[in-house]
Protein backbone atom coordinates (compact mmCIF):
# COMPACT_ATOMS: atom_id res chain seq x y z
CA UNK A 1 0.00 0.00 0.00
CA UNK A 2 2.56 2.40 0.29
CA UNK A 3 4.32 2.11 -3.13
CA UNK A 4 0.28 2.94 -4.20
CA UNK A 5 0.37 5.66 -1.91
CA UNK A 6 3.99 7.04 -3.12
CA UNK A 7 3.06 6.77 -6.77
CA UNK A 8 -0.27 8.84 -6.08
CA UNK A 9 1.61 11.40 -4.11
CA UNK A 10 3.96 11.43 -7.42
CA UNK A 11 1.49 12.33 -9.59
CA UNK A 12 1.63 16.17 -10.30
CA UNK A 13 -1.17 18.26 -8.21
CA UNK A 14 -4.14 18.80 -10.78
CA UNK A 15 -3.72 15.67 -12.44
CA UNK A 16 -4.35 13.96 -9.49
CA UNK A 17 -7.46 15.49 -7.67
CA UNK A 18 -8.73 14.80 -11.43
CA UNK A 19 -7.48 11.23 -11.21
CA UNK A 20 -8.78 10.72 -7.92
CA UNK A 21 -12.52 12.11 -8.90
CA UNK A 22 -12.38 9.90 -11.82
CA UNK A 23 -12.32 7.14 -9.75
CA UNK A 24 -14.12 7.93 -6.60
CA UNK A 25 -17.60 9.51 -8.71
CA UNK A 26 -17.37 5.91 -10.60
CA UNK A 27 -16.58 3.88 -7.63
CA UNK A 28 -19.73 5.72 -5.17
CA UNK A 29 -22.18 5.03 -7.94
CA UNK A 30 -20.79 1.08 -8.82
CA UNK A 31 -21.81 0.88 -4.70
CA UNK A 32 -25.34 2.13 -5.05
CA UNK A 33 -24.39 5.16 -2.72
CA UNK A 34 -25.56 7.41 -5.53
CA UNK A 35 -27.95 6.68 -8.31
CA UNK A 36 -26.07 6.89 -11.77
CA UNK A 37 -29.46 9.50 -12.10
CA UNK A 38 -28.08 12.21 -10.11
CA UNK A 39 -24.42 11.92 -11.80
CA UNK A 40 -25.14 12.23 -15.67
CA UNK A 41 -25.31 15.56 -17.64
CA UNK A 42 -29.52 16.13 -18.52
CA UNK A 43 -30.24 19.08 -20.07
CA UNK A 44 -33.38 19.18 -18.73
CA UNK A 45 -32.45 18.70 -15.14
CA UNK A 46 -29.92 21.05 -15.45
CA UNK A 47 -31.41 23.90 -17.64
CA UNK A 48 -35.25 23.61 -16.64
CA UNK A 49 -34.81 23.34 -12.70
CA UNK A 50 -32.00 25.66 -12.68
CA UNK A 51 -34.43 28.46 -14.06
CA UNK A 52 -36.76 27.62 -11.67
CA UNK A 53 -34.40 29.98 -9.34
CA UNK A 54 -34.95 33.26 -11.09
CA UNK A 55 -38.43 33.70 -11.47
CA UNK A 56 -38.79 33.18 -7.50
CA UNK A 57 -36.18 35.41 -6.04
CA UNK A 58 -39.07 38.25 -5.14
CA UNK A 59 -40.74 35.51 -2.79
CA UNK A 60 -40.81 34.11 0.53
CA UNK A 61 -37.83 32.74 1.70
CA UNK A 62 -38.64 29.52 2.08
CA UNK A 63 -40.07 29.16 -1.06
CA UNK A 64 -36.43 30.11 -2.77
CA UNK A 65 -35.08 27.97 -0.42
CA UNK A 66 -37.33 24.90 -2.15
CA UNK A 67 -36.45 26.02 -5.52
CA UNK A 68 -32.68 26.24 -5.20
CA UNK A 69 -32.89 22.73 -4.17
CA UNK A 70 -34.20 22.17 -7.20
CA UNK A 71 -31.18 23.41 -9.05
CA UNK A 72 -29.32 20.64 -10.29
CA UNK A 73 -26.12 22.55 -10.91
CA UNK A 74 -24.02 19.84 -9.73
CA UNK A 75 -24.59 17.93 -13.13
CA UNK A 76 -22.06 19.58 -15.19
CA UNK A 77 -19.03 18.78 -12.47
CA UNK A 78 -20.17 14.86 -11.61
CA UNK A 79 -20.76 14.28 -15.25
CA UNK A 80 -17.04 15.03 -16.15
CA UNK A 81 -16.00 12.15 -13.46
CA UNK A 82 -19.03 10.26 -13.84
CA UNK A 83 -18.49 6.76 -16.41
CA UNK A 84 -21.15 3.66 -16.01
CA UNK A 85 -18.69 0.98 -15.44
CA UNK A 86 -19.80 -2.07 -16.32
CA UNK A 87 -19.49 -5.64 -18.01
CA UNK A 88 -19.47 -4.03 -21.18
CA UNK A 89 -17.74 -0.71 -20.59
CA UNK A 90 -14.79 -1.21 -18.39
CA UNK A 91 -12.23 -1.73 -20.70
CA UNK A 92 -12.97 1.68 -22.19
CA UNK A 93 -13.15 3.31 -18.90
CA UNK A 94 -9.67 1.49 -17.82
CA UNK A 95 -7.93 3.00 -21.24
CA UNK A 96 -9.15 6.23 -21.15
CA UNK A 97 -7.92 6.63 -17.40
CA UNK A 98 -4.76 5.40 -18.06
CA UNK A 99 -4.96 8.07 -21.08
CA UNK A 100 -6.14 10.41 -18.63
CA UNK A 101 -3.20 10.06 -16.64
CA UNK A 102 -0.12 9.71 -19.21
CA UNK A 103 -1.36 13.00 -20.75
CA UNK A 104 -2.30 15.18 -18.07
CA UNK A 105 0.80 14.41 -16.31
CA UNK A 106 3.15 15.25 -19.57
CA UNK A 107 1.47 18.18 -20.21
CA UNK A 108 1.18 19.31 -16.56
CA UNK A 109 4.76 18.56 -15.86
CA UNK A 110 5.70 19.52 -19.72
CA UNK A 111 4.75 22.36 -21.14
CA UNK A 112 2.77 23.77 -18.12
CA UNK A 113 5.48 22.75 -15.98
CA UNK A 114 5.81 25.90 -13.11
CA UNK A 115 2.59 27.38 -14.47
CA UNK A 116 -0.05 25.31 -12.52
CA UNK A 117 -2.77 28.46 -13.22
CA UNK A 118 -2.32 28.09 -17.15
CA UNK A 119 -2.74 24.48 -16.98
CA UNK A 120 -5.92 24.45 -14.69
CA UNK A 121 -6.99 27.54 -17.16
CA UNK A 122 -6.52 25.18 -20.01
CA UNK A 123 -8.88 22.25 -18.09
CA UNK A 124 -11.56 24.68 -17.15
CA UNK A 125 -11.78 26.61 -20.94
CA UNK A 126 -11.82 22.90 -22.05
CA UNK A 127 -14.76 21.75 -19.87
CA UNK A 128 -17.01 25.07 -20.39
CA UNK A 129 -16.71 24.27 -24.03
CA UNK A 130 -17.83 20.71 -23.46
CA UNK A 131 -20.36 21.20 -21.06
CA UNK A 132 -22.16 24.18 -23.57
CA UNK A 133 -21.67 21.48 -26.35
CA UNK A 134 -22.94 18.58 -24.23
CA UNK A 135 -26.03 20.32 -23.31
CA UNK A 136 -26.63 21.50 -27.15
CA UNK A 137 -26.28 17.64 -28.17
CA UNK A 138 -27.85 16.08 -24.81
CA UNK A 139 -24.54 14.36 -24.49
CA UNK A 140 -24.74 12.79 -20.66
CA UNK A 141 -21.36 11.75 -19.88
CA UNK A 142 -18.00 14.10 -20.46
CA UNK A 143 -15.54 12.22 -19.34
CA UNK A 144 -13.71 11.27 -22.70
CA UNK A 145 -14.96 14.25 -24.36
CA UNK A 146 -12.43 16.26 -21.78
CA UNK A 147 -9.71 13.80 -21.82
CA UNK A 148 -9.48 13.27 -25.42
CA UNK A 149 -9.08 17.53 -25.44
CA UNK A 150 -5.91 17.43 -22.96
CA UNK A 151 -4.29 14.33 -25.27
CA UNK A 152 -4.95 16.76 -28.86
CA UNK A 153 -3.11 19.67 -27.21
CA UNK A 154 -0.25 17.35 -26.30
CA UNK A 155 -0.54 15.59 -29.81
CA UNK A 156 -0.28 18.75 -31.09
CA UNK A 157 2.62 20.12 -28.78
CA UNK A 158 4.74 17.20 -29.40
CA UNK A 159 3.38 16.71 -33.16
CA UNK A 160 6.43 15.26 -34.87
CA UNK A 161 7.42 12.89 -32.11
CA UNK A 162 7.13 9.03 -33.12
CA UNK A 163 5.15 7.33 -30.52
CA UNK A 164 4.41 3.36 -30.45
CA UNK A 165 0.86 2.17 -30.22
CA UNK A 166 -0.11 -1.40 -29.78
CA UNK A 167 0.69 -4.51 -32.16
CA UNK A 168 4.09 -2.57 -32.96
CA UNK A 169 2.59 0.21 -34.79
CA UNK A 170 4.72 3.35 -35.12
CA UNK A 171 3.52 6.96 -36.01
CA UNK A 172 3.90 10.92 -35.53
CA UNK A 173 1.59 12.14 -32.38
CA UNK A 174 -0.14 14.14 -34.63
CA UNK A 175 -2.03 11.53 -35.63
CA UNK A 176 -2.42 10.02 -32.00
CA UNK A 177 -5.62 11.29 -31.04
CA UNK A 178 -6.99 10.39 -34.37
CA UNK A 179 -6.44 6.83 -33.79
CA UNK A 180 -7.53 6.19 -30.85
CA UNK A 181 -10.79 7.59 -31.72
CA UNK A 182 -10.88 4.66 -33.72
CA UNK A 183 -9.50 2.60 -30.89
CA UNK A 184 -12.20 3.58 -28.60
CA UNK A 185 -14.89 3.12 -31.22
CA UNK A 186 -13.50 -0.24 -31.43
CA UNK A 187 -13.78 -1.50 -27.97
CA UNK A 188 -16.90 0.41 -27.20
CA UNK A 189 -16.46 4.13 -27.56
CA UNK A 190 -18.74 6.38 -29.61
CA UNK A 191 -17.08 8.66 -32.18
CA UNK A 192 -18.89 11.50 -31.50
CA UNK A 193 -17.32 12.05 -27.60
CA UNK A 194 -13.52 11.39 -29.28
CA UNK A 195 -14.22 13.84 -32.14
CA UNK A 196 -15.65 17.03 -30.04
CA UNK A 197 -12.76 16.06 -27.56
CA UNK A 198 -10.72 16.73 -30.34
CA UNK A 199 -12.55 19.35 -31.11
CA UNK A 200 -12.53 21.63 -28.19
CA UNK A 201 -8.90 20.66 -27.97
CA UNK A 202 -7.88 21.68 -31.41
CA UNK A 203 -10.20 25.05 -30.27
CA UNK A 204 -7.41 25.69 -27.66
CA UNK A 205 -4.54 24.94 -29.26
CA UNK A 206 -5.44 27.35 -32.18
CA UNK A 207 -6.41 30.34 -30.31
CA UNK A 208 -3.76 29.50 -27.41
CA UNK A 209 -0.52 28.54 -29.92
CA UNK A 210 -1.38 28.92 -33.69
CA UNK A 211 -3.43 32.10 -33.66
CA UNK A 212 -0.68 34.18 -32.21
CA UNK A 213 2.07 32.73 -32.58
CA UNK A 214 2.26 31.56 -36.08
CA UNK A 215 -0.14 33.44 -37.35
CA UNK A 216 0.62 36.37 -36.05
CA UNK A 217 -2.89 37.15 -34.65
CA UNK A 218 -4.03 38.56 -31.80
CA UNK A 219 -4.10 36.49 -28.07
CA UNK A 220 -7.48 35.87 -27.11
CA UNK A 221 -7.09 33.50 -24.25
CA UNK A 222 -5.35 34.56 -21.35
CA UNK A 223 -5.61 32.91 -18.17
CA UNK A 224 -7.21 35.26 -15.77
CA UNK A 225 -4.94 36.77 -12.72
CA UNK A 226 -7.78 35.21 -9.71
CA UNK A 227 -6.01 31.99 -10.62
CA UNK A 228 -2.41 32.82 -10.85
CA UNK A 229 -3.55 33.99 -7.33
CA UNK A 230 -4.64 30.98 -5.98
CA UNK A 231 -1.87 28.73 -7.96
CA UNK A 232 1.26 31.15 -8.43
CA UNK A 233 3.49 30.11 -10.74
CA UNK A 234 7.01 28.33 -9.53
CA UNK A 235 9.13 29.92 -12.61
CA UNK A 236 8.90 32.34 -15.08
CA UNK A 237 7.70 32.68 -17.86
CA UNK A 238 5.12 34.16 -20.45
CA UNK A 239 1.85 34.40 -18.48
CA UNK A 240 -1.09 32.36 -19.92
CA UNK A 241 1.31 30.78 -22.61
CA UNK A 242 2.36 27.04 -22.26
CA UNK A 243 5.00 26.55 -25.38
CA UNK A 244 5.33 27.32 -28.77
CA UNK A 245 4.20 25.37 -31.52
CA UNK A 246 6.42 22.03 -33.29
CA UNK A 247 6.81 24.76 -36.13
CA UNK A 248 8.72 27.60 -34.15
CA UNK A 249 10.73 25.08 -32.16
CA UNK A 250 12.09 22.98 -34.93
CA UNK A 251 13.20 27.05 -36.50
CA UNK A 252 14.84 27.65 -33.19
CA UNK A 253 16.40 23.83 -32.69
CA UNK A 254 20.06 24.96 -33.56
CA UNK A 255 20.56 21.04 -34.26
CA UNK A 256 18.10 20.72 -36.71
CA UNK A 257 17.05 17.74 -38.43
CA UNK A 258 14.47 14.95 -38.19
CA UNK A 259 11.87 17.25 -36.55
CA UNK A 260 12.27 15.28 -33.04
CA UNK A 261 13.11 17.50 -30.16
CA UNK A 262 14.02 16.32 -26.65
CA UNK A 263 11.37 17.26 -23.75
CA UNK A 264 9.37 14.08 -24.46
CA UNK A 265 9.55 10.41 -25.29
CA UNK A 266 7.01 8.24 -27.10
CA UNK A 267 5.39 5.06 -25.51
CA UNK A 268 4.00 2.27 -25.74
CA UNK A 269 0.28 1.48 -24.54
CA UNK A 270 0.14 -0.23 -21.28
CA UNK A 271 3.55 0.64 -20.18
CA UNK A 272 3.89 2.15 -17.07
Amino acid sequence: MSDIGDWFRSIPAITRYWFAASVAVPLVSKLGLISPAYLVLWPEAFLYRFQLVIPRLGEAASRKQDSVQTAQVWRPITATFYFPVGPGTGFLYLVNLYFLYQYSTRLETGAFDGRPADYLFMLLFNWICIVITGLTMDMQLLMIPLIMSVLYVWAQLNRDMIVSFWFGTRFKACYLPWVILGFNYIIGGSVVNELIGNLVGHLYFFLMFRYPMDLGGRNFLSTPQFLYHWLPSRRGGVSGFGVPPASMRRAADPNGGGGRHNWGQGFRLGDQ
